[in-house]
């Protein structure tokens, strides 16, 4: 698959509310995560298909999401970026409720996703 080809699978299993299915299938098994701030233990670069998936059922277990959309994505050559904006509830917060917009941006390989790094800001959360 070419990166728009990748970029645009991602978006619409993402839209359907497949995250997991996407990771499966358009991961490598060798895939980096990077985050945008460190977890609990300090970490922020988590390697493996398997941990991104594992990463991703722990934040669907953790979180209400109200609502999400995903925007169109931007590519260029090997590389795409994707807008996530999210009305949620955060269990690991207290249950607040936030608005949150996420940006991704995957590198792609080979038709796979080699890496993916996020960039987020966390807006006023409503009553």
């Amino acid at each position: 698959m070419t990166t728009q080809e990748v970029a645009e699978q991602l978006v619409r299993l993402c839209r359907e509310g497949k995250n997991q299915d996407a990771i499966r299938q358009l991961y490598h098994t060798d895939c980096t995560t990077i985050e945008a701030m460190p977890d609990p233990q300090g970490q922020q670069e988590f390697k493996g298909r398997d941990t991104a998936l594992g990463r991703n059922q722990w934040w669907e277990a953790n979180h209400e999401v109200h609502r999400a959309e995903v925007s169109d994505p931007m590519v260029t050559e090997g590389y795409f970026a994707v807008q996530f904006d999210y009305d949620l509830t955060s269990k690991p917060m207290n249950n607040q409720r936030m608005q949150m917009s996420e940006l991704g941006v995957y590198r792609v390989r080979d038709g796979k996703i080699v890496q993916e790094q996020f960039f987020y800001a966390p807006e006023d959360s409503t009553e």
